[in-house]
């Protein structure tokens, strides 16, 4: 009796191991269709700098129900900036985030003959994009600050290659990262002690706020210690991590108090460099928008 149910088992067993093996590789082919790496999300950014300077959208590579916002409004993509822009002014700074399959380039366009500080974020997954989040800002008018003679060259700091044994986790990253919107929610960096080199700096807009050589007010050569405004009502929304790189893309609407003159708010996209257990850079974008203006990607 024994002897005649060994064959049944042993039938059961080969198809279970089947149906597994069978299961393991589609769900190895599934990652393998869905997986971007660094080349291939650098790939995707010139893709989509293509497709904007030869204004024709239906040359992207997008899912059918992808999402695009330039200035935190939704548009249809081929709208916005895409309608102007004539060319790419040859500053181009890209942060990829590999796990989350996201990608973010810093960069200086041009529009009717005019330079314009263009930042954008896409999502990618499955080969193709699903999101394209933007911003552009034309002008002082627009950005309160601006200045395109410091955005000639990518920064060496940015760029530079950290040692793996001096790379944060992501976690610790973005632990990192966010200490600058605590800083500002309470009005001091040396409060929430955030980890900032002794030469750290910061550019918004290509003006230098912050680090050696600022002179753009009183005590501004040092960024943890300078005093800096109380924006209570900050909001702050982690955009990517760069996990070679060291760099943290943070979102931020700086809310009430945060432009020099007049009514709006300071919608900013902001990259911090960390390494070795310390932030060593800051960079941003930043654009004046309504009070009260949301993302949309909250």
């Amino acid at each position: 009796m024994i002897t005649r149910k060994i064959p049944v088992i042993f039938a059961v067993l080969l198809m279970a191991i089947f149906f597994g093996l069978m299961t393991t590789g589609a769900m190895q082919n599934q990652a393998s269709r869905a997986a971007c790496n660094r080349e291939c999300l650098s790939g995707f950014i010139t893709k989509y700098l293509d497709a904007l300077i030869a204004h024709k959208p239906e040359a992207l590579p997008v899912a059918s129900n992808v999402r695009f916002t330039e200035d935190c409004k939704e548009m249809k993509l081929g709208e916005g900036i895409w309608k102007g822009i004539s060319r790419l002014q040859g500053y181009r700074r890209d942060i990829l985030d590999v796990r989350q399959g996201v990608a973010v380039s810093f960069l200086l366009v041009e529009e009717a003959g005019a330079p314009v500080m263009y930042v954008v974020r896409l999502k990618v997954a499955d080969n193709k994009i699903t999101e394209i989040e933007s911003m552009a800002v034309h002008g002082q008018k627009e950005g309160m600050l601006f200045n395109t003679d410091n955005l000639k060259t990518v920064s060496k700091t940015m760029t530079f290659v950290p040692e793996k044994s001096q790379l944060p986790s992501r976690e610790d990253a973005i632990k990192a990262a966010v200490t600058y919107p605590a800083g500002l929610k309470i009005g001091s960096f040396v409060k929430v002690d955030s980890p900032m080199a002794p030469d750290a700096y910061r550019f918004e807009n290509g003006q230098l706020m912050a680090g050696p050589g600022c002179t753009f007010f009183a005590g501004c050569d040092n960024m943890k210690t300078q005093r800096i405004p109380l924006l209570a009502q900050i909001t702050q929304r982690v955009v990517a991590v760069d996990e070679e790189l060291g760099v943290v893309v943070v979102r931020m609407n700086f809310g009430p108090g945060s432009v020099f003159s007049g009514a709006g708010e300071l919608d900013v996209w902001h990259s911090f460099k960390i390494f070795g257990g310390q932030i060593r850079a800051a960079e941003a974008f930043c654009k004046i928008v309504p009070s009260g203006t949301k993302s949309g990607w909250e």
